[in-house]
C-alpha cells in the first residue's frame, strides 16, 4: 500500500500539501530558503567570473555555464533530496517534497509585501512606505508620490502573479505528470532560472554578457505559463475578448515579451494604466503605457488584483490535482 501511494498518489499530495503550507506559514522568517542557496551560488560564481574574465565571449561563456549548471543542479538537487526521504520513510518524502515546493511558490510572500507597503501609505506615513517599497523593486523610490507607489505595488503584484506564483505551479504540475519526475525537481528548476534572471539578467554592465544566457532562458520558459495566466485571468474578468485584445495592443510594447503581458491582463481587468516614468539609480527609463486610465489605482484595486491571483492559482492547482487523480487512476 506505501509502495502504491508513493508511486502514483505521492504527486497530488505534494502539490496539495505545498499550497496549503505557502497559504498558512510562507516563508517563516529566518528559515534556510533554497533562493537564499541559490543566490549564494550565483553571486560568488558571479564575483568570480567578472575578475577571471574580461572578455565579452569569455563572460558570455561562464554566463551559459552558470545558467545550465545552475538550473539542472537545482533540479537533480531536488529531485535527489525527495528520493532519499522517500527511501528512509515514505511520509518523510512526501514532507520534504511539500517543504521544498512550497518554497517555490510565492503567493503569500507577495501578498505580505504588498501590504507591508500599503499600510504606512494608507496611514499617511509617506517616507516609511517609499522605504519598505524599495525592499521589492529596482527603481528609485526615495521621491516618489502616492499613485506613483501604488503603481508600483501594483505592478509587482501583476508581474509576480506569473514569475512567482503560476509558472512555478505550472512546471509543477508538468514534472507531477512525468513518470519518475515530480512536482519539486522542475519546480526549483525554474526557480533557479527565474533567481538567476533577478540577480544578473541585465543589460547594463557587468551583466550585459555573463547575464544574457539567464534573461533569455528565463523569458523562455516563462512564455507559456504567463500566456496561460493572461488567458485564465481573461476567463476570470467575464470579458476575455475585451481583455485578451488589450493584451495584445499594449503587451507588444513592452521590451519584456512576458511581464508586459502580465501587467496588461491587470490593467485591462482592473481599468488601470501601468507603466510610465520610472528611476533607476538616478537614469530615467521610460516604460510604455499599459490600459486606460479609467480609473485611479487604488489600495481596493491592489486586493482585487491580489484576489485574482489566489483564484487563478487555485483554478491551476485544481486542475492540477484532477491531472494527477486521472493519472493516479489509469495506474491502479
Amino acid at each position: 500500500m506505501v509502495k502504491i501511494l508513493v508511486n502514483n498518489h505521492t504527486n497530488g499530495v505534494i502539490l496539495l500539501l505545498a499550497a496549503s503550507l505557502d497559504y498558512l506559514i510562507g516563508d517563516p522568517w529566518g528559515w534556510l530558503h533554497p533562493v537564499q542557496v541559490m543566490g549564494w551560488v550565483i553571486s560568488h560564481f558571479t564575483q568570480l567570473a567578472i575578475n577571471l574574465w574580461q572578455q565579452p565571449w569569455q563572460r558570455r561563456l561562464a554566463g551559459i555555464g552558470l545558467g545550465i549548471g545552475l538550473i539542472i543542479g537545482s533540479g537533480v538537487a531536488g529531485w535527489f533530496i525527495v528520493l532519499l526521504g522517500i527511501w528512509l520513510n515514505p511520509f518523510l518524502g512526501i514532507g520534504i517534497g511539500t517543504i521544498l515546493l512550497a518554497s517555490c511558490f510565492a503567493a503569500r510572500s507577495l501578498r505580505a509585501a504588498a501590504v507591508d507597503v500599503l499600510q504606512p501609505l494608507t496611514a499617511g506615513e509617506l517616507e516609511l512606505a517609499r522605504s519598505r517599497l524599495s525592499q521589492y523593486v529596482g527603481r528609485d523610490t526615495e521621491n516618489l508620490s502616492e499613485s506613483e507607489i501604488l503603481r508600483a505595488v501594483l505592478e509587482t503584484v501583476a508581474e509576480n502573479t506569473t514569475d512567482g506564483v503560476t509558472a512555478p505551479l505550472f512546471y509543477a504540475i508538468v514534472g507531477a505528470l512525468i513518470p519518475g519526475v515530480g512536482s519539486v525537481p522542475l519546480a526549483l528548476a525554474y526557480k533557479a532560472a527565474s533567481t538567476l534572471d533577478s540577480m544578473v539578467g541585465y543589460r547594463r554592465e557587468p551583466y550585459t554578457h555573463l547575464g544574457w544566457f539567464s534573461a533569455k532562458f528565463e523569458d523562455l520558459l516563462t512564455w507559456i505559463p504567463c500566456r496561460l495566466t493572461v488567458l485564465t485571468l481573461a476567463l476570470m474578468s467575464g470579458k476575455p475578448q475585451q481583455v485578451w485584445r488589450l493584451c495584445g495592443r499594449d503587451a507588444i510594447a513592452d521590451p519584456s515579451p512576458n511581464s508586459g503581458w502580465s501587467e496588461s491582463a491587470f490593467a485591462a481587468i482592473l481599468e488601470v494604466q501601468l507603466g510610465g516614468t520610472n528611476f533607476y539609480s538616478g537614469v530615467v527609463k521610460q516604460k510604455p503605457l499599459l490600459g486606460k486610465p479609467t480609473y485611479e489605482i487604488t489600495p481596493g484595486k491592489i486586493e482585487q488584483a491580489l484576489e485574482l491571483k489566489r483564484y487563478c492559482f487555485l483554478i491551476w492547482l485544481g486542475i492540477g490535482l484532477v491531472f494527477c487523480l486521472v493519472q493516479y487512476s489509469l495506474s491502479i
